[in-house]
């Protein structure tokens, strides 16, 4: 018997496991209900998203939850080989209407299938359905008749034996017929016109028939143009970016130590890499971190306006750097996330075009202590159990403890009584601590004692230091590291570690 949080309080459940969660992802964000109706907004509508705040808040869970409202791909991209200039391919863009008619045109190139009787007689006794001798239809595996006790392929082998005689091949005699023909060749007259049509075994006791059109079809996919899908229909439809190199968010070519040589090497069109640009096509792009791809915001602006963005070889010592494909769509819903203090370093044009198609966000971080947001908080606590999935439900006594630590922090931290904080990244840590205690100890349920364990050892580095040190100055000083320095770099310790990252 599951309680949904939303109609029912903390009282009404025993563990967590009694928890209800829902499937909608973006109902699982938890304390920022005003946005969840504009990100809601922004994804019925296709509209970009700048989300401020600290960390561990919720960014990437509500730009994740974005792509469960989208609707699937409908659109397939593939590069194409350009015969005339190798180095400059095609895009080709299927739509899903399209390949479903693809789709019904292979399977009627590849032909119809009926049943033995359909078929001319003769086709039927060459595939070993049909007996010459009574007339009845049976397995094509059997070669002696279950009806008359005929054999099924004596006229075969009689006529391959006098055909023998005649043409002087009498090896032909000596290796009778004892298992069905697979495929029968033949021809027929369709409209006034004599056709060529191909009869072959399939299933074990149907035949599918090749007609002329579908023979004709068949050789026309084979001979289709060289192409490589670079985003097929059936795709992931949220793509987080770190854009760490260019290649990773623009794409790329492939270097070729042949120079695309025809003959040795691999053709450019085979070696084009979509970017995360061309990924999110049809589905959401999420940057976390925003200010640290600062060289790169440019190209995502580029590709914001034009929905199409080229794919270029970005080497220039690379085969691939002479190669460019125009034009490869990239039409996607834009989510960047970043804190407070960097909101000055988005490149202006950028936070412009989210402004103009989207809306800027600021993330909260504490919601009101009542009834309805600690009911909320047991919600946060049964998903990140589900999540992890290698830790026990929890007592409601224990969620209550956690409640507690939740209303320390949104005091010490954001200076609000009555309030819990909405830093629930590091609660979730706490979560796992406690359950990872309960199964050392062999629980059944994360108990008092094992919550209360985490809440005191899951801090952060920095409170450790202050809770054993008393102060940063105290445990410089103390550190074993800068005791085993000589005495002349006593007075400097750690001198020459390199902190230029810094």
């Amino acid at each position: 018997m599951y309680v949904n949080m939303k109609k029912e309080d903390l009282r009404d459940i025993e563990t967590t496991q009694d928890v209800l969660i829902p499937k909608d992802p973006l109902e699982r964000v938890i304390g920022h209900d005003d946005i969840i109706d504009f990100v809601k907004i922004a994804a019925k509508q296709r509209r970009n998203l700048l989300l401020v705040g600290p960390p561990g808040i919720g960014k990437s869970l509500i730009a994740q939850a974005i792509s469960f409202h989208l609707l699937d791909p409908q659109e397939e991209i593939t590069v194409v080989h350009n015969p005339e200039r190798p180095e400059r391919p095609f895009v080709e863009i299927k739509n899903k209407k399209e390949m479903e008619n693809q789709k019904k045109d292979l399977e009627r190139a590849e032909g119809d299938i009926v049943n033995p009787q359909d078929v001319p007689v003769m086709v039927a006794e060459r595939l070993g359905f049909r007996c010459a001798n009574c007339d009845s239809y049976n397995n094509a595996y059997q070669s002696i008749c279950p009806q008359c006790g005929a054999d099924k392929y004596s006229h075969i082998n009689a006529r391959r034996k006098h055909l023998g005689d005649l043409l002087g091949m009498f090896e032909m005699s000596s290796n009778p017929v004892n298992v069905p023909q697979e495929r029968v060749t033949t021809t027929r007259m369709r409209n006034g016109r004599e056709e060529v049509v191909i009869y072959e075994r399939v299933d074990g006791d149907k035949i599918k028939i090749l007609d002329q059109k579908a023979l004709e079809k068949r050789r026309a996919l084979v001979e289709e143009k060289p192409k490589n899908v670079i985003l097929p229909l059936k795709r992931k439809i949220f793509i987080q970016a770190t854009g760490a190199t260019e290649t990773e968010l623009l794409g790329d070519v492939r270097h070729d130590p042949y120079g695309g040589h025809p003959d040795l090497g691999t053709q450019p069109y085979e070696r084009v890499v979509p970017g995360a640009v061309h990924e999110a096509h049809e589905g959401v792009l999420f940057i976390d971190e925003i200010v640290h791809i600062a060289p790169l915001q440019r190209y995502i602006l580029s590709a914001m306006q034009d929905k199409v963005f080229p794919i270029v070889g970005r080497n220039p010592q690379s085969a691939g750097s002479s190669v460019k494909v125009e034009d490869v769509p990239c039409d996607f819903i834009f989510v960047a996330a970043c804190n407070i203090r960097d909101i000055g370093y988005i490149l202006p044009p950028l936070r412009s075009r989210i402004q103009g198609e989207g809306y800027e966000i600021l993330m909260r971080t504490t919601m009101p202590d009542n009834l309805e947001n600690q009911a909320k908080m047991a919600q946060f606590v049964a998903q990140e159990i589900k999540m992890d999935g290698k830790i026990p439900h929890a007592t409601r006594k224990s969620v209550e403890l956690l409640l507690d630590e939740a209303r320390k922090r949104a005091r010490v931290i954001d200076d609000k009584r009555d309030s819990f904080t909405l830093r629930l990244r590091d609660l979730g840590g706490v979560v796992r601590m406690a359950g990872d205690m309960a199964v050392m100890d062999g629980s059944r349920y994360i108990e008092p004692k094992h919550m209360s364990f985490a809440i005191k050892r899951a801090i952060s580095i920095e409170d450790q230091i202050i809770n054993h040190y008393q102060s940063f100055e105290k445990a410089a000083l103390k550190d074993s590291s800068s005791q085993q320095l000589s005495s002349s770099n006593q007075n400097h310790p750690n001198e020459n570690v390199d902190r230029s990252y810094l």
